[in-house]
């Protein structure tokens, strides 16, 4: 006991030692708080990382052992390696080195170079990016994460564009710090001390701490600095010049942290195989033993074990590896190939059969599903609707009021070309859009708005906002004759269809946010100095505020049930007395040090009353080509789709319905904002109680349910038809589709096309990148790279189903080829005595796995059991394959059944027949394989290609030909004879004819689905 203890002891010290060595290298180093003075890198004390990025897997050092860890921790290849290996033993040689080291050889050298190539493409992108200079950040993306100082924009601010960062292609609103904007000159800056202090890097996108103080005055001058103050890496600037100070850089920026690292793809296949292949070695070493036991365990036993081990070693080929992956890259060739999906690259040449297995779809929305392209389609006055036809009437009206308003009309009941006027000048007054004009040249190359000219020509306007519905809107009331022209901080003008300019003084605006779901403005018209509060939102928001009206909420749903986004307008007169009391309240509010957020929207609200109601206006998010179609069909093949965005509630949700994600008669529980574990039970129960209901959740809530009733979630997300995740963070998206794969154990496919989509991708069992507007990061870390979402349908329905069914027969048909041969030299064996002899030596069995059999087997990549236009047209057989019924073991038993009953009859139907010579038996079994082979090929291809036909006779002719040469195993004057013949003829007919028999008995009982739509 006291020694027994003493070893566990030391067992338990032993694992400790390697735990705590294991946990020294895998250490991070510790992320922390800094100080960056401006200009002075000197007085850092600290060591930051390298601004680089590395996509690469292995390193010069790494990359051999690296490799041969990945082949060699599948079981097939290890016990090849172990096999090999034995033939260095003299007295367990069985046959020559080279039918053992070449196949392994060559398995080691093609993967080798595969990975080779694929870690020299990424070094190369790697340093193109890392090697590109900057000085002035202009359109171009932001190579680290800086503060933002000082821009060229007269306002002090910018726009960033962030789709590679949050998916979102709406420009966001970028503020310089007040300190450093104000300096007179750009010099400046390294003129005077100060410094930033800024919080440790974390994953949160949508948050920053940290202060800006200037120290060289008096008093020192002290900023705190927000999300608003930051420019992340990996973000565009829009608009203007910008000087930053960088503060995290390499791998602590945001989005590398936002990023997971590339995993090794294995498909479920190959797992299925890799098990079979246990499930045979077993069956190899009872086999063995049995032999040895027959034997009665005389002299030394064990060794004739290992050499019965290493005789029936064919049971597993070795040319099943090689075969596979050869016919992985056929199959990759073939989708390249495809001209009804152009332009699709391959980049995991792995995996293509996992396309035929998925059973949940990941999917971006913004520029996957989305053109993000966005167009004004309705307007709604109540009693009137507009659609993109009748525009041409709305432009008269602006003209015709525009027209009389020269003439004052006295006052009667609201015609409707005035509450067209209302409407459309709402719409334009109403909103966060800057004119941008592209400057002339020769001015610095910086652009500018042309004020000093008053240059508002047409042609080099474009707007500028952090929302592309805004810029659709403004562009729509430029369209019917109301042009939005110039905006600075404190006024807007527009130009009516005579050319006319108004002014606008812009007296408070009321920014969107996500909770208040509204943004208003109040303007003051300098003609007249009538003072109006013009307010816009969702309808959810709105219609507590407007006056009473019976359309409203009708009107919404009809706009949404057509996938408009829609948008509430609605307006307030205010007198001059009405402002200054609503202005001192609201300054006063915005003072106050406790509950100012609550202060400030209660004051806001005390406007928000009783507002008149203008007009509804409708605006289309343009859907990428045939994305219905698509998504009906992936529904019928069975695969659950989710949705995973960056991007607002009800945003995600109108996209979900006019894309058809969640179909016309379907309802959607929207899940209710969640913080704590009481709220998230509440709300998963009330969920609970629906039926048949497609899921809208929220980022933040869904963290919150993962973290207190992650299996309960799951397990309710996934009975769902459809799961829209909106305001997802890109660690999010990989975190869901990793918890699919835990939960549920099926496979799962993302798709996306932004550098937000990256993490997802590459976690999930499938990687599709599209390339898009977004650029080419998705596209190019994904496993299968496709140019429009449409061409998923057949990616999946049509190389999926092949690329696994042909894999699924190729697998078999090999296991097939090597267990006949192992059941004839056991048949051999114990005829004989129980002798650990090989019955075909050298050549024979070079020659068997190779050149005799090698091209008909491998034709059966060119197999198909349905042709492309039948599995698109029925993508229900697409369910068939999820369930794994092409390979499992109960198919695997029947090829099991079938090799033993024609080994036994091709061996026993020689030795029965064989005259008086040994080398008879060798002559005559050894023919009737290779015929039997061919004609198994024959029976398991379902649909005839040329190149098989060729492959079998040209096998057929390569084993002739070479029977002249093969005079050591044959007896050539024996085999010309008739005798021969009929011998050879009989034995195949009786191991062969039975199965056809069989075979035509279930297609014509028991047929598979897809043959009853063929016939």
């Amino acid at each position: 006991l006291p020694d027994n203890m003493f070893l566990e002891q030391n067992r338990k010290c032993l694992i400790g030692c390697c735990d705590c060595l294991a946990h020294t290298c895998r250490r991070k180093k510790e992320l922390k708080a800094r100080t960056v003075w401006l200009g002075c890198p000197e007085k850092c004390e600290e060591k930051y990382p390298r601004n680089a990025i590395k996509n690469q897997k292995y390193n010069i050092f790494t990359f051999v052992p690296g490799v041969l860890y990945q082949q060699f921790k599948f079981f097939l290849n290890l016990y090849f390696l172990v096999v090999a290996c034995s033939q260095f033993v003299p007295s367990l040689k069985i046959g020559y080195l080279y039918t053992y080291w070449a196949p392994l050889g060559f398995v080691l050298a093609v993967t080798m170079v595969r990975e080779a190539v694929d870690e020299v493409r990424r070094y190369q992108r790697d340093k193109e990016m890392n090697s590109q200079l900057y000085s002035k950040l202009t359109n171009q993306r932001i190579p680290a994460d800086m503060i933002f100082l000082r821009t060229t924009e007269k306002n002090g601010a910018c726009f960033i564009r962030t789709d590679q960062l949050d998916g979102e292609t709406d420009w966001k609103l970028k503020v310089a710090v007040s300190c450093t904007q104000r300096l007179p000159a750009l010099g400046d800056l390294f003129s005077i001390s100060a410094y930033v202090y800024a919080q440790k890097p974390q994953l949160d996108i949508h948050s920053f701490e940290g202060n800006f103080t200037r120290e060289d005055t008096d008093p020192q001058i002290h900023e705190s600095l927000s999300i608003e103050n930051t420019l992340w890496a990996s973000t565009v600037v829009a608009s203007g010049t910008v000087i930053g100070v960088v503060i995290y850089t390499g791998k602590e920026t945001r989005s590398v942290l936002n990023t997971s690292y590339a995993k090794n793809k294995v498909g479920l296949l190959d797992l299925e195989l890799n098990r079979l292949t246990k499930a045979l070695f077993l069956a190899q070493v009872v086999l063995s033993i049995v032999m040895v036991a027959l034997q009665g365990f005389v002299g030394p036993w064990f060794r004739n074990l290992f050499r019965f081990v290493v005789l029936f070693s064919y049971i597993i080929p070795i040319s099943l590896r090689v075969n596979l992956d050869m016919g992985k890259s056929a199959y990759g060739w073939m989708i390249m190939k495809d001209e009804n999906i152009p332009g699709t690259v391959v980049r995991t040449s792995t995996i293509p059969e996992e396309l035929g297995r998925l059973v949940y779809l990941l999917t971006d929305k913004t520029g996957t599903l989305t053109q993000n392209e966005m167009i004004f389609k309705r307007l709604h006055l109540g009693t009137v609707s507009y659609g993109t036809d009748t525009m041409d009437e709305i432009q008269s009206h602006i003209v015709q009021s525009y027209a009389q308003s020269q003439a004052a009309a006295p006052k009667v009941r609201k015609s409707v070309s005035s509450r067209i006027h209302e409407a459309v000048k709402a719409i334009a007054l109403c909103h966060n859009v800057t004119p941008v004009y592209e400057s002339r040249a020769g001015v610095n190359g910086e652009t500018e708005s042309a004020e000093a000219d008053q240059d508002f020509s047409d042609d080099n306007r474009t707007y500028q906002a952090s929302s592309p519905d805004e810029v659709a809107l403004v562009r729509w009331t430029e369209s019917v004759g109301l042009t939005l022209v110039n905006r600075d901080l404190t006024s807007l003008q527009l130009k009516t269809p005579s050319g006319q300019i108004l002014t606008f003084y812009i007296l408070q605006i009321f920014p969107f946010t996500s909770e208040s779901k509204r943004m208003g403005i109040i303007v003051r018209e300098e003609s007249t100095g009538d003072i109006t509060f013009y307010m816009k939102g969702a309808d959810v928001a709105m219609a507590s505020i407007v006056q009473y009206n019976d359309w409203l909420e009708e009107e919404c749903g009809n706009m949404a049930r057509e996938g408009l986004r829609t948008l509430v307008v609605a307006k307030k007169s205010l007198s001059e007395e009405q402002y200054q009391d609503f202005e001192n309240r609201y300054n006063q509010a915005k003072l106050s040090i406790h509950d100012r957020a609550l202060k400030v929207a209660a004051v806001v609200e005390s406007l928000e009353r009783e507002m008149e109601l203008l007009c509804l206006t409708g605006v289309e998010d343009q859907l990428q080509a045939d994305v219905r179609p698509t998504l009906e069909l992936l529904r019928n093949a069975g695969i659950k789709i989710w949705m995973l965005t960056g991007d607002k509630l009800e945003t995600a949700t109108c996209i979900a319905k006019s894309s058809h994600l969640v179909s016309r008669n379907q309802d959607i529980h929207v899940f209710r904002p969640v913080s704590n574990r009481g709220e998230a039970h509440l709300e998963l129960n009330a969920f609970r109680r629906k039926h048949d209901c497609a899921l809208v959740i929220s980022g933040d809530s869904l963290e919150v349910c993962l973290r207190y009733y992650e299996h309960e979630f799951v397990e309710l997300a996934c009975q769902c038809p459809a799961v829209v995740c909106c305001r997802c963070s890109p660690t999010q998206k990989a975190q869901i589709v990793r918890l699919l794969q835990q939960h549920t154990a099926n496979r799962t496919c993302a798709i996306g096309d932004g550098g937000n989509d990256v993490s997802m991708i590459q976690a999930a069992d499938c990687g599709i990148g599209i390339e898009g507007k977004e650029g080419k990061q998705a596209s190019l870390a994904a496993d299968f790279s496709i140019t429009q979402f449409k061409h998923i349908g057949r990616l999946l329905m049509v190389h999926g189903r092949n690329s696994y069914k042909r894999s699924a027969a190729l697998g078999q048909f090999v296991m097939h080829r090597g267990m006949i041969i192992s059941t004839m030299q056991a048949v051999f064996s114990s005829i004989f005595y129980f002798a650990s002899v090989p019955l075909y030596q050298g050549f024979l069995m070079v020659g068997y796995a190779t050149i005799y059999t090698m091209f008909p087997v491998f034709s059966l990549v060119l197999d198909q059991d349905v042709k492309p236009e039948m599995a698109l047209l029925y993508p229900e057989l697409y369910k068939d394959l999820t369930k794994g019924r092409s390979l499992s073991f109960k198919t695997f038993l029947i090829w099991v059944l079938v090799s033993v009953y024609q080994g036994g009859i091709l061996m026993y139907g020689a030795l029965v027949l064989f005259e008086s010579e040994f080398v008879h038996v060798v002559a005559i079994s050894f023919t009737a394989l290779i015929l039997t082979e061919l004609l198994m090929v024959a029976l398991t291809i379902r649909t005839w290609h040329w190149l098989m036909v060729v492959a079998e006779f040209f096998s057929l002719g390569c084993y002739v030909a070479s029977l002249a040469f093969l005079n050591e195993y044959f007896d050539l004057s024996f085999i010309t004879t008739r005798a021969f013949l009929w011998k050879v003829c009989a034995i195949t007919l009786v191991s062969c004819l039975p199965l056809y028999i069989i075979k035509y008995l279930k297609r014509k009982f028991s047929p598979p689905s897809y043959s009853k739509l063929s016939s």
